[in-house]
């Protein structure tokens, strides 16, 4: 496995499905510690685990990218359209709902994968 190509797609997939667990491994017992709110319909408790499954799926898919050459390309593709899109959905969130002490780290980190990615793209065209 080469580092400096894999990195970005091994870092932000191992992330991301961090990230889903915490979303929906147990959202009516995590979401009130981490984010101070209830999740107490159905609807939500499904949706939050419906972001679980896109989180899981997409970051093993970057998990595979880093280790098979052949999906390499479009699971850094994806990365950056998964980072960007989110980046440009906080960058919305804070020019009309004000800054996220708690989400601003994110949006830092979402931003530098972007950009990783992008850079990754051009340099090992195929």
């Amino acid at each position: 496995m080469k580092f400096p190509k894999n990195l970005n797609l091994l870092l932000s997939g191992i992330i991301v499905i961090i990230a889903g667990l915490v979303y929906g491994g147990h959202p009516t017992y995590i979401m009130p510690e981490v984010l101070n709110f209830k999740v107490e319909a159905l609807e939500l408790k499904n949706m939050l685990r419906a972001v679980m499954g896109i989180y899981l799926g997409i970051g093993t898919y970057w998990l595979l990218g880093a280790f098979k050459p052949k999906l390499w390309s479009g699971a850094t593709l994806s990365n950056v359209l998964f980072m960007g899109g989110i980046s440009l959905g906080r960058i919305v969130s804070t020019l009309f709902d004000g800054v996220s002490t708690l989400f601003t780290p994110a949006l830092i980190l979402e931003l530098l994968f972007f950009v990783w990615g992008l850079y990754n793209l051009n340099k090992y065209r195929d």
